[in-house]
C-alpha cells in the first residue's frame, strides 16, 4: 500500500512506476494483441488506475496526472475493445486459463486418481474372492445374473435409451457429480466422502463382473468413455481438495487471498470440465455402445485420454511457464526504471519536488 511508506516522495514513486506505464502506453498503441497480452493490458489498466489515484491524492504534480489520465482513457478504449471479443476470449480459456489451472494442480488430481483407482481394486478383488466382503458392502448372495449375465443390466444400461438422450443424461451426470466432488472440497470431508463412493460402486460392479467371469465385458464396456470420465472426475475432486487444503495451509499467503486464487482456479476447472464431460458423453452415447469391436472402442477412449494429458503437459506447462516468464518480467520492470523511456518528459520540473506521500 502507498500509505505504508510515508517516506517515498511522489516524483521517486512516479520514476519507479515508468516501465510500467510505458509498457501500458505500448500496448494501448498495438494494433494487435495477444491473449496473453490482452491479460497484461487489462492488469496493468488497473494497477496503473490506482496509482493515479493515489498520486491525485498526495496533489502529484499536474504533467504526470495529465499525462498518466490521457494514457488511461487510450487503454481504456482498448481494455473495453478486447472484451468485446468473446470468441476471442473463449479461445484464450481453452488456450491458457483452463490448461494453466489444470497443469498446476496435477499433483493433487494425479495422488487422488491413484487412491481412487488402489480403493476401487482393492474392493473389487475383495468382492470377487470373498463372501465377507460382498456382506460387508451389502451385496447379497446369489444369482446376480441380473447384472452379470449376457445381456444383463450391465450391458442394456448403455443401450436401453436413444444415443442422443443417453449422451445427454450421461454429460448432465457427469457434470453434476464432478461439481459436488470440485466444490465440497474446501470441507474436505464431504469430497473424500464423494470420490469414496463412487471408488466403491466401480469396484463393487468391477468384482461382481469378475465373481460372474465377465471382467472382458466389464473392461469392453467401462475403458471407452471411462478413462477421460473418471479422469474428468479426478481433476474434479484433486482441484476441490487443493481449495480445501488452501484453507488449513495457505502457505505465505493469508488465509483470504489463497483461498480466493485456489477458488478462481478451482471455478475456471469447473468452466473447463463441462466440455470435457461432454466429450466424455458423446464417447459414452455413441462409442460404448456401438457395435463396432471392443479393441476399437478402447482405443478411441485412450486416444481421448491421451488427447486430455497431452493438453495438461504440453499445452498446459507451456502456457505456466510462459505466464511465470512474464510475472518475473513484469517484477523487475517494477523494481527498475527505464532510460529514455517517453514517460520521463511527464515529470518535467517535478524532479525538484520533494512532497512527500503521507
Amino acid at each position: 500500500m502507498l500509505a505504508s511508506i510515508p517516506d517515498m516522495d511522489t516524483d521517486a514513486y512516479s520514476w519507479a512506476r515508468q516501465r510500467s506505464w510505458h509498457r501500458l502506453t505500448r500496448l494501448a498503441s498495438q494494433r494487435k494483441l495477444t491473449g496473453a497480452e490482452t491479460d497484461e493490458l487489462v492488469r496493468t489498466y488497473r494497477d496503473t488506475s490506482a496509482q493515479l489515484a493515489k498520486l491525485r491524492d498526495h496533489h502529484a504534480d499536474p504533467e504526470i496526472v495529465s499525462g498518466l489520465s490521457q494514457l488511461l482513457t487510450r487503454a481504456r478504449g482498448r481494455v473495453l475493445a478486447a472484451r468485446t471479443r468473446p470468441v476471442r476470449e473463449l479461445g484464450r480459456f481453452f488456450t491458457w486459463h483452463f490448461p494453466i489451472a489444470l497443469y498446476r494442480s496435477w499433483p493433487w488430481w494425479v495422488a487422488t486418481g491413484l487412491v481412487f483407482l488402489l480403493v476401487a481394486t482393492v474392493i473389487g478383488v475383495g468382492i470377487d474372492q470373498s463372501a465377507q466382503w460382498r456382506e460387508a458392502f451389502g451385496v447379497p448372495e446369489g444369482d446376480h445374473s441380473w447384472l452379470t449375465g449376457p445381456g444383463g443390466k450391465f450391458e442394456t444400461y448403455y443401450t436401453e435409451h436413444s444415443n442422443e438422450a443417453f449422451a445427454t443424461r450421461v454429460w448432465t451426470n457427469n457434470a453434476w457429480v464432478s461439481a459436488i466432488a470440485l466444490f465440497t472440497g474446501v470441507l474436505i470431508l464431504p469430497a473424500v466422502y464423494a470420490m469414496y463412493m463412487n471408488s466403491m460402486n466401480l469396484g463393487t460392479t468391477g468384482g461382481l463382473m469378475a465373481d460372474a467371469g465377465r471382467l472382458d465385458s466389464f473392461f469392453g464396456f467401462i475403458l471407452p468413455h471411462g478413462t477421460l470420465e473418471l479422469t474428468s472426475l479426478f481433476v474434479a475432486g484433486g482441484v476441490g481438495l487443493q481449495l480445501g487444503w488452501s484453507l488449513i495451509d495457505p502457505g505465505k499467503r493469508s488465509r483470504a487471498v489463497a483461498m480466493a486464487r485456489q477458488g478462481r482456479a478451482a471455478a475456471t476447472v469447473a468452466l473447463g470440465l463441462i466440455a470435457v464431460l461432454l466429450v466424455c458423453g458423446l464417447i459414452e452415447g455413441f462409442v460404448t455402445p456401438s457395435p463396432l469391436p471392443a479393441p476399437v472402442r478402447i482405443a478411441i477412449g485412450f486416444a481421448a485420454e491421451a488427447a486430455f494429458l497431452g493438453y495438461v503437459f504440453v499445452v498446459g506447462k507451456r502456457a505456466a511457464e510462459a505466464q511465470d516468464a512474464r510475472a518475473a518480467l513484469a517484477d523487475e520492470a517494477n523494481d527498475g526504471s527505464l532510460d529514455g523511456d517517453p514517460t520521463r518528459r511527464w515529470l518535467g520540473n517535478a524532479a525538484s519536488s520533494t512532497r512527500a506521500l503521507r
